[in-house]
């Protein structure tokens, strides 16, 4: 029986954060059954919360162990434990309200009797709350604990943890490299691990376009000043995107004078951008220096090693069990960015919950089928190809000196691919269509703005991506 528990502890490992598994599974006591498992829980409110909340998770675990599908599962109270909770609160079974300012309503606890865990009560859960933790602030999303490390981030990973502490050498550093590779991730993990600190340093966290918005905002408002001086006292600034900067020389003025002031004062800066700063075009000679004034470093694409732990992690925030081959598959076929391997594995997960089985190599086929070729290479003349197709050109107007619409989006959007999946430098990129690499450099720019966009046009450009990036067998959209 013990035994049993043992296996079934060790899946649940897997799929859950170790905090979680620490706080909600460690305390159990199990009974195995024949068909069965039950569950004796510390107190009604643990009680509550499994049954409520770790169904899957739980039915997952133990099917593999107990031959069940989904396994049958019960929880129930300890009854020393219930005992005690019933002496330190004589009050009626009945849940009571207690409301805290600004807070939603949550139930105290109280005593409960065995409770069957069955899909019906999933129907109308109760109103528990989450366990008690003091939450870092809701704007950092990302953590260095999430971030995994390996040779090709290994160098800004390093000294965005250095800027991070209290006292350490790195006071400016500049982090290059393509979308979805983890620049956003690095510019939050070093915001929340100040939080965590509890320091009082201020942090000021701006994408460049939202930067730029406020400036113009304060120019039509006639609040200039008042701009500036939201960045006076700041400790630290993250500017992400700083590309979008290219051409726009008011902007460049304002950030110049921004990061002069907080550099002089020994302020920390933080700049991301998807090129590096000798590959900015039309960017104050100034600027450009200041960028390079500290660490310069980029972040390339994950190895195959780092790709089956990020695999690993994201399961466990999924709450399912990845098994060893089908993680090694999809480490091996998936070789693009991130947000590829977070995409797929969500599809994995979803599939399998609509067919109501397990993860297994099959079915991972069957959806890799969508992402990625087994052995095709990135190759220029498919992309050109493609896009012609897509947007019903052919390659004489694609690289003729026309501006109309389909021209300008469909030469922009070959740029974007090229950068993202071949070899081949701005330069090269930009000899193909007889145009200047800064012109390159511009039309990857507005691809990526409005990709990150809700606009009609930015959702129309991801459906082109992903379209053309499927039929080339390359890596999937962003």
């Amino acid at each position: 029986m013990q035994e049993q528990w043992a296996k079934i502890s060790e899946n649940l490992k897997k799929m859950l954060d170790s905090g979680v598994f620490k706080v909600w599974i460690a305390p159990l006591h199990a009974t195995v059954g024949v068909d069965s498992l039950q569950l004796t829980a510390p107190s009604a409110f643990v009680a509550h919360w499994l049954e409520h909340k770790m169904l899957p998770a739980l039915q997952q675990a133990a099917a593999p162990v107990l031959g069940l599908d989904p396994a049958a599962i019960a929880v129930k109270v300890g009854v020393a434990t219930d005992r005690r909770a019933r002496e330190a609160d004589p009050a009626p079974s009945r849940p009571a309200i207690v409301t805290d300012a600004g807070a939603a309503p949550r139930l105290k606890e109280s005593a409960a009797p065995t409770a069957r865990v069955s899909r019906r009560a999933e129907q109308a859960p109760l109103p528990l709350p989450l366990p008690a933790y003091r939450p870092a602030p809701a704007l950092w999303r990302y953590s260095f604990a999430d971030l995994v490390v390996g040779p090709p981030n290994h160098m800004a990973v390093a000294a965005a943890q250095d800027m991070s502490q209290r006292g350490g050498c790195v006071q400016t550093l500049f982090v290059s490299s393509a979308s979805g590779l983890g620049k956003t991730h690095l510019a939050q993990a070093v915001g929340r691990a100040i939080a965590d600190q509890g320091e009082a340093a201020r942090v000021g966290y701006f994408t460049a376009e939202e930067f730029a918005t406020r400036f113009v905002c304060s120019l039509k408002s006639h609040d200039v000043e008042g701009f500036k001086s939201r960045f006076r006292n700041l400790d630290m600034l993250l500017l992400e995107d700083v590309h979008f900067f290219q051409g726009k020389e008011k902007m460049q003025d304002m950030a110049l004078a921004v990061v002069k002031n907080l550099q002089a004062r020994g302020g920390r800066v933080i700049f991301t951008s998807s090129f590096s700063p000798r590959e900015l075009q039309h960017v104050d000679s100034q600027l450009v220096s200041h960028f390079c004034s500290g660490i310069l470093t980029d972040m390339g694409r994950p190895t195959e090693e780092m790709r089956r732990h990020i695999l690993e992690r994201k399961a466990r925030s999924f709450q399912v069990l990845l098994p060893d081959p089908v993680c090694q598959l999809l480490a091996s076929r998936l070789n693009g960015d991130v947000r590829q391997l977070e995409s797929c594995l969500n599809s994995l997960v979803f599939k399998a919950r609509l067919l109501n089985c397990g993860l297994n190599v099959d079915l991972a086929m069957e959806v890799l089928s969508q992402y990625a070729s087994v052995c095709c290479e990135p190759d220029f003349p498919t992309i050109l190809r493609l896009v012609c197709q897509s947007y019903g050109l052919n390659e004489r107007q694609l690289a003729s000196r026309s501006r109309r619409k389909e021209c300008v989006q469909g030469r922009n959007l070959v740029y974007y691919l090229a950068r993202k999946h071949t070899s081949l430098t701005l330069e090269q990129i930009g000899e193909k269509f007889n145009r200047r690499h800064s012109t390159v450099i511009k039309g990857i720019t507005s691809v990526e703005r409005e990709l990150s966009k809700e606009s009609s046009l930015g959702r129309q450009m991801a459906r082109a991506v992903q379209l053309i990036e499927r039929n080339a067998g390359l890596s999937a959209v962003q």
